[in-house]
C-alpha cells in the first residue's frame, strides 16, 4: 500500500482513490453475500428481517470504529443507518420468497 505522503500528484492520488474505491465495493459485495445468508439462517430459524437490538448493536459497533479512525461518528452512523435499511429490505425480500 503506497504512503499517502508518497503520492506526488493529483492524477496518482486519483488512482489510489479509485483502487480504493474498488477495494470497497468488492467489501460491500461480501457483505451483500452475507446478508443473503442471514435471510436464509433467519428463514429457518422463523426470524424476522428486522432486529432492532441487532441494529443498535451494527450502529454503535461503527460509531465506535469511525471515532478509533478519527472519523465523524455521526455521518457513519447515518450512512451505516441507510445501509442496514437496504440490508433489511434484502431479507425482506428473500424471506417473502420462502413464505408459502
Amino acid at each position: 500500500m503506497t504512503r499517502i505522503s508518497d503520492i506526488p500528484d493529483m492524477p496518482a492520488l486519483r488512482v489510489e482513490i479509485d483502487a480504493l474505491d474498488a477495494q470497497l465495493m468488492a467489501l460491500l459485495a461480501r457483505r451483500h453475500a452475507l446478508i443473503d445468508r442471514a435471510a436464509q439462517i433467519k428463514a429457518g430459524n422463523g426470524m424476522p428481517a428486522r432486529i432492532d437490538d441487532r441494529v443498535e448493536e451494527v450502529v454503535a459497533n461503527v460509531r465506535r470504529h469511525a471515532q478509533g479512525h478519527g472519523l465523524d461518528p455521526d455521518l457513519y452512523d447515518r450512512l451505516w443507518r441507510q445501509l442496514i435499511e437496504a440490508a433489511i429490505a434484502q431479507e425482506e425480500r428473500q424471506l417473502s420468497k420462502d413464505r408459502p
